[in-house]
């Protein structure tokens, strides 16, 4: 089934409404997102705590629910993206948007209470923490619904420059969301609870922003959605065998899977080749939102008018192999120097950088309108999946000898496969055209 193949026609309501919805969104998913980079850095650390209580003898074991329990919040959002996004269709973007706002602030909330337990209470705290993160992935995954936002407001030739918008404000969130929560610490160390609490008000604030000021911006001229279930299954078949489509998604897909690995094996990395600590480890990573925001919100932008989406993916995939090489012949060499790990940092955040909003925007100009939610919450449950088995494949090949290059070596082998479906990406924008 072809399920779209012509531009998208441009949304229906004025072009003032348009810029509030794409302000008032980038707003919101920058708040919440704030809450998740808040909650991420501390969240093993704070788990780990808890279920060491309860298995004091344990050792692999305590890591595997830790890393269920992550791993819980991209498998919600892998089950939910599609099912928001269809939703969305359905009634439209703001309602979909507002339910998931207002249940992550009551989902984060929850979380903060059970940070607050004793360790008497581990076994509580334990199902707290996991009733919490399974909610706040299915909450976090309207994320979809506002990806479709930005197709209804902007035009085919500037949905590029809309997309990035989502990838500006997790930049910044991936950024000061770290910066909040170790502040929250350091103001209360023994109160663990309140780093929970600061990302529930803020996610309470970004709904109080959408509840006043963001616009509907779904038209309703027909409703084909209305006749599908809410769990359809045959949606992602449909979208992975579509020729204009399919091949934009998967390649999604293996780019999110090689960067996942990259940034769950990062602290490793930098602990075990470069001998940082806790300190150091965090600024790295607070340094990888800073470039993902300044690629996003300028460099990307300022080309966009410029570079097509096609060419943006293969220079996306340019640089990340660049960075995934790099970093493995700095642990094969040995030669540890901080500047080529900032080039090595750098070339792989750009890549992504350059990737993402790409593949979102490519995906969004070949659905028609009516499928905007469903197709694009498609392809970000293909992204929660790599999330997922990212984790599982960087880590495994990380230990599993002592040189720590395998996860490099694969990922460069992912990239350079990506190559061979480009000429199916182009091919796909010229079919009826």
């Amino acid at each position: 089934m072809q399920i779209a193949d012509t531009p998208t026609p441009p949304a229906e309501p004025s072009q003032a409404s348009n810029r509030s919805a794409l302000m008032i969104v980038f707003l919101v998913v920058f708040i919440d997102l704030l809450g998740f980079g808040i909650i991420l850095p501390l969240l093993p650390r704070i788990a780990e705590g808890y279920v060491s209580r309860i298995l004091p003898s344990a050792t692999w074991e305590i890591g595997l629910i830790v890393g269920l329990l992550m791993s819980s919040f991209s498998l919600m959002q892998f089950v939910f993206a599609p099912i928001w996004g269809r939703l969305s269709d359905r009634i439209g973007r703001r309602p979909i948007l507002q339910l998931g706002l207002l249940s992550s602030a009551v989902f984060y909330g929850l979380f903060g209470y059970a940070a607050s337990l004793p360790v008497a209470e581990a076994t509580l705290a334990l199902v707290l923490f996991f009733v919490a993160r399974i909610g706040a992935g299915i909450a976090g995954a309207t994320i979809a619904a506002a990806q479709a936002v930005i197709a209804d407001s902007t035009a085919p030739e500037k949905r590029k420059h809309g997309m990035a918008l989502i990838g500006v404000a997790f930049g910044i969130g991936f950024t000061f969301g770290p910066l909040i929560g170790f502040g929250c610490l350091w103001i209360s160390p023994t109160n663990l609870g309140l780093i929970g609490y600061t990302a529930a008000g803020l996610s309470a604030l970004a709904w109080l922003l959408g509840l006043a000021l963001l616009p509907e911006t779904r038209v309703f001229n027909e409703d084909p959605t209305g006749r599908r279930h809410l769990l359809d299954p045959s949606a992602i078949r449909q979208a992975l065998g579509d020729r204009a489509i399919g091949p934009v998604i998967l390649t999604f897909f293996i780019a999110s899977l090689g960067f996942g690995a990259f940034e769950v094996t990062l602290a490793l990395f930098l602990k075990d080749t470069f001998n940082l600590g806790e300190n150091g480890s965090f600024l790295m990573f607070a340094y990888v939102g800073f470039v993902l925001m300044l690629t996003q919100g300028v460099l990307y932008r300022r080309l966009a008018s410029r570079v097509s989406e096609p060419t943006f993916i293969a220079m996306g995939i340019f640089f990340m192999l660049v960075g995934v090489t790099m970093q493995g012949a700095i642990n094969y060499t040995g030669a540890v120097h901080l500047a080529y790990l900032f080039i090595a940092l750098t070339a792989a955040v750009v890549g992504f950088a350059f990737l993402t909003p790409s593949a979102h925007a490519l995906i969004s100009r070949r659905t028609s309108a009516d499928r905007q939610g469903e197709i694009l919450g498609v392809n970000q449950s293909a992204s929660a999946m790599a999330r997922i088995l990212g984790p599982v494949f960087g880590v495994t090949l990380y230990k599993a000898e002592d040189s720590h290059v395998l996860p490099y070596i694969g990922g460069a082998i992912l990239l350079l496969l990506l190559f061979l479906m480009l000429p199916k990406i182009r091919r796909g924008g010229d079919v009826g055209a």
